[in-house]
């Protein structure tokens, strides 16, 4: 077999912590060539299910009692089974289907040991090999940790759901189930349980009800919405983790692993994104030279690289897995880098393309940018957008207000002592006096400003 796979099957054979490893490894296009990537990108942490019996001792711990007590129906058979944790469907006494995720007995300490091991030899080969310094490898090996961290606290996923489920209150077409924190721990999450469909089947969805093309015009707007203007995104939107409800709704599942956008990183995203739909090599090249920052490369290469995506994906129709295809390629070459979140963002990106083109064959990523991009116009333009600069701003002018007669007592005593010494030559008096005069200045505009604040208040 290929080295790629011999090495996706041995880091499935290692454990759930190399397979996360490797799973980091598929979102970092611009270091590895396109088969090590596609290979990477099939990793999956496999695992037999195992009888709840020895399931049973955590659960009880985490639950203070037996889940058929807990619960008015509890099911020992597993609904579905991973390497960190098996799921198992139950009943509330209010009649609410739920599931309950269950973290494997002793998976923690084995994914600590593992990740001693992996930063010893990251560190090892970082000092060693001047190429493997472009990997970065201790970096990657903490953005692994947090990772596998986040992961392993299933209350961190709970957290995720409330936080996504309040970014897209405003959806009723975007379902998060809800989390049982009554019973929700570390070890355990409780939460609702929801029918659906994975969208791996245009027919399929047909069959239940489902229309493919208002999935996809959905998914679509729900994942721009997330990167470009909730600033929190799915990091992993594969079909496994997102299903289609009766009505045309999406659910998202699996939120351990979830993505942040700072709002520059979002502006540059944008920029890059106008740069191609506008054909402009300029912008696209300030906004990679940004991305790349500190990789040596020079502006004439990383002009020429930008003119060479404009020529190829600029000015038309966006097709981003084939955008993506070609800009990590020509990183490679120029000896570029990326940072590792945009590298999240692109991932999350390319892969609900491919799985909404699945279903939608004449679906077109670029035509819901532009609808992005006239929400986030919109967005800006509404006073709740302003809220929180005004108020920052007011609380400010109100600090200056209650300095105001602090300042004005200090300055006028500064005149004062300066008065009598003033002359001609005196250059320090007249200092202490033009001092002043903006001490005096910068109160009168303060109160100007808070008067007018109060009154447009």
């Amino acid at each position: 077999m290929p080295l790629p796979r011999r090495t996706r099957l041995a880091l499935e054979e290692l454990g759930p912590t190399f397979v996360k490893l490797g799973q980091i490894l598929a979102t970092r296009g611009d270091l590895l060539p396109e088969d090590w990537i596609t290979e990477l990108e099939q990793l999956h942490s496999r695992a037999p299910t195992v009888a709840f019996e020895h399931l049973r001792p955590a659960v009880e711990d985490a639950l203070g009692q037996p889940p058929e007590t807990a619960f008015a129906r509890f099911d020992p058979a597993p609904l579905a089974a991973a390497s960190m944790a098996q799921v198992h469907r139950a009943t509330l006494t209010d009649g609410r289907e739920v599931v309950l995720k269950i973290r494997r007995p002793g998976i923690r300490p084995r994914m600590e040991a593992d990740l001693r091991l992996i930063a010893q030899l990251a560190a090892i080969v970082e000092k060693a090999s001047a190429e493997a310094r472009r990997f970065a490898p201790t970096a990657m090996m903490r953005q692994l940790a947090e990772a596998i961290s986040e992961e392993l606290d299933f209350t961190t996923e709970g957290r995720n759901a409330d936080r996504l489920r309040a970014d897209f209150a405003h959806e009723a077409r975007v379902v998060v189930p809800d989390i049982h924190w009554a019973w929700t721990s570390e070890t355990l999450l409780v939460m609702d349980y929801i029918d659906g469909v994975p969208p791996r089947d245009r027919e399929e969805l047909r069959a239940s009800g489902i229309d493919p093309a208002a999935i996809a015009a959905l998914g679509a707007d729900m994942v721009l919405d997330m990167v470009l203007m909730n600033g929190r995104f799915h990091g992993d939107p594969h079909p496994g983790n997102l299903l289609c409800v009766a009505g045309n709704r999406i659910a998202l599942l699996d939120l351990g692993m979830i993505g942040h956008v700072s709002p520059r990183r979002r502006e540059e995203f944008i920029s890059f994104v106008q740069a191609l739909n506008a054909g402009d090599p300029a912008q696209l090249a300030d906004v990679i030279a940004t991305w790349s920052a500190g990789s040596g490369t020079s502006r004439e290469q990383i002009q020429a690289a930008a003119e060479r995506l404009i020529v190829r994906h600029g000015g038309g129709r966006l097709v981003l897995s084939a955008m993506v295809a070609d800009f990590f390629p020509l990183l490679r070459e120029e000896g570029m880098t990326m940072p590792a979140d945009l590298l999240l963002i692109f991932k999350a990106l390319v892969t609900v393309d491919g799985v909404l083109s699945r279903i939608e064959p004449d679906f077109d990523l670029s035509a819901a940018m532009q609808r992005s991009s006239v929400r986030i116009l919109a967005a800006r333009l509404a006073p709740d957008y302003w809220t929180p600069t005004l108020q920052a701003l007011a609380w400010e002018l109100g600090k200056i207000g209650d300095d105001a007669p602090r300042l004005l007592r200090a300055a006028i005593r500064r005149l004062e002592d300066a008065r009598p010494t003033r002359s001609p030559n005196n250059g320090q008096a007249d200092a202490i006096l033009t001092s002043g005069h903006r001490i005096a200045a910068a109160i009168i505009a303060g109160s100007l400003l808070i008067a007018g604040a109060r009154f447009l208040a």
